[in-house]
């Protein structure tokens, strides 16, 4: 068992080295399921879709929904969700800033809600996408500048005594990549138009993020933890992914839902808060000749499971948790829990997830902010507006979140993976309002 959780967590270091914003989280998926044998689709084009198929589109090239219907008419919806997005900079459009000393900067404002400290010292570097002029218009084009070429570097503690008391970092002063000397003006872009192929004159556009270079890495004295860039929600979504394409067959429809955006709100037109699933959910009933009024009578035998991660009990501030709801690293699946719909589940959700995970055999356990700490929210409560089914929001339990390194349990994906397996292949069945078959 051991060997097959440390080999899980392996690949999830792997999937997020390969996914250093949600550009290249979603090219890498589209890869995986190219490879599974499953169809690409464009929303512009009215699909053809034949029962027992598999496919999936994309939107903005930074969120994707992926799907496989049953081979007999649908009873429902399975819907497991996650996100790509990852707190970080991006680049301003004017990204290079000539600094004192003759150094070059660069020019970056927030991301989400990161750790502004844990970006320090560290190598860095750009990724994220171009628009280049073609023929025919544009074309978008992933780019990964693959080498160390930026440092945040700290103040000396000789220049500044208060670093250890408290120090308020400044996202307009404190946190600009030192990236070359002054008279490397204009480099950038060079190397930007090299890595896509182009002249820099038809470099029309770009989406431009720094990502953390330090390579994710197990650790512990019995190899039980494991550190990397972007574990939230990257963990979430590689373990959604491997069990979609594990699944066994279903009188439901199956679906992946992974959304961009879901640190900055969802309000985008690739976000939890758009139409992409709705509009997804409508083309597949269309493409089935199904009417509205049929489609949405698949949505009380339906689920959604929100996948993003939770906070695990801090080693050095347990006071920081709630003292009954506080889930551990490599103690299973966290059900979250919120008064206010910062997290979507309730009663019921819960017990539906829980007799799912009692069946795969997967444990789980119970996170809810101390109660009078404002926590964070996902996208379950949001995308639940859109498309209202049953929904629980789940995660697994980590350290130091939305920090540039964080920490989780080596145990814990391998758990995710198999408990929503098990939830891809239940049946759902509404009897009446909060009475449901589940097998």
């Amino acid at each position: 068992m051991m060997q097959q959780q440390l080999s899980t967590t392996r690949e999830l270091i792997d999937f997020i080295g390969k996914a250093p914003t949600a550009f290249h989280a979603i090219d890498e998926i589209a890869a995986r399921l190219q490879g599974a044998g499953f169809e690409a689709l464009t929303e512009a084009l009215r699909p053809e879709l034949t029962p027992g198929g598999a496919y999936y589109l994309t939107r903005n090239g930074s969120s994707i929904i992926a799907f496989r219907l049953p081979e007999n008419t649908p009873k429902g919806l399975l819907i497991a969700a996650s996100h790509s997005d990852s707190p970080t900079f991006k680049l301003k459009y004017h990204a290079e800033v000539v600094g004192a000393g003759g150094t070059l900067k660069l020019n970056t404002e927030r991301y989400g809600g990161t750790i502004l400290s844990s970006w320090l010292d560290r190598p860095l570097s750009v990724a994220g996408r171009a628009i280049i002029r073609t023929p025919n218009g544009i074309a978008t084009k992933t780019i990964t500048l693959d080498r160390d070429l930026a440092v945040i570097p700290n103040v000396a503690i000789h220049q500044n005594r208060a670093v250890n008391d408290g120090f308020k970092y400044s996202p307009a002063c404190d946190t600009f990549p030192l990236i070359g000397e002054a008279e490397s003006s204009g480099k950038l872009e060079e190397l930007i138009a090299a890595e896509v192929g182009c002249n820099v004159e038809d470099l029309l556009g770009s989406d431009l993020y720094l990502y953390n270079r330090t390579p994710g890495t197990v650790f512990g004295l019995n190899d039980e933890f494991f550190a990397c860039p972007r574990i939230d929600n990257l963990q979430c979504a590689f373990a959604s992914l491997q069990a979609f394409l594990c699944a066994k067959s279903s009188e439901h429809i199956q679906m992946l839902a992974v959304f961009d955006n879901e640190e900055t709100g969802s309000t985008s037109r690739q976000g939890a808060a758009s139409t992409f699933l709705t509009d997804t959910v409508d083309m597949i009933g269309e493409a089935l000749g199904m009417s509205a009024a049929a489609i949405h009578r698949w949505l009380p035998s339906s689920m959604m499971v929100s996948a993003d991660n939770g906070h695990a009990v801090h080693p050095c501030h347990p006071e920081l948790s709630d003292p009954q709801n506080a889930p551990r690293m490599n103690r299973g699946v966290v059900i979250k829990y919120n008064a206010n719909q910062k997290y979507t589940t309730d009663a019921l959700s819960a017990a539906m997830f829980r007799k799912i995970c009692d069946k795969a055999g997967v444990p789980t356990q119970e996170f809810a902010n101390r109660s009078d700490m404002m926590g964070g929210s996902t996208l379950g409560n949001i995308s639940n507006t859109k498309l209202a089914l049953n929904t629980v929001d789940i995660g697994l339990a980590q350290l130091a979140m939305h920090s540039c390194y964080e920490t989780g349990g080596t145990s814990d994906t391998l758990y995710m993976i198999r408990a929503l397996e098990a939830f891809y292949s239940t049946s759902i069945e509404a009897l009446s309002d909060g009475s449901y078959k589940i097998s």
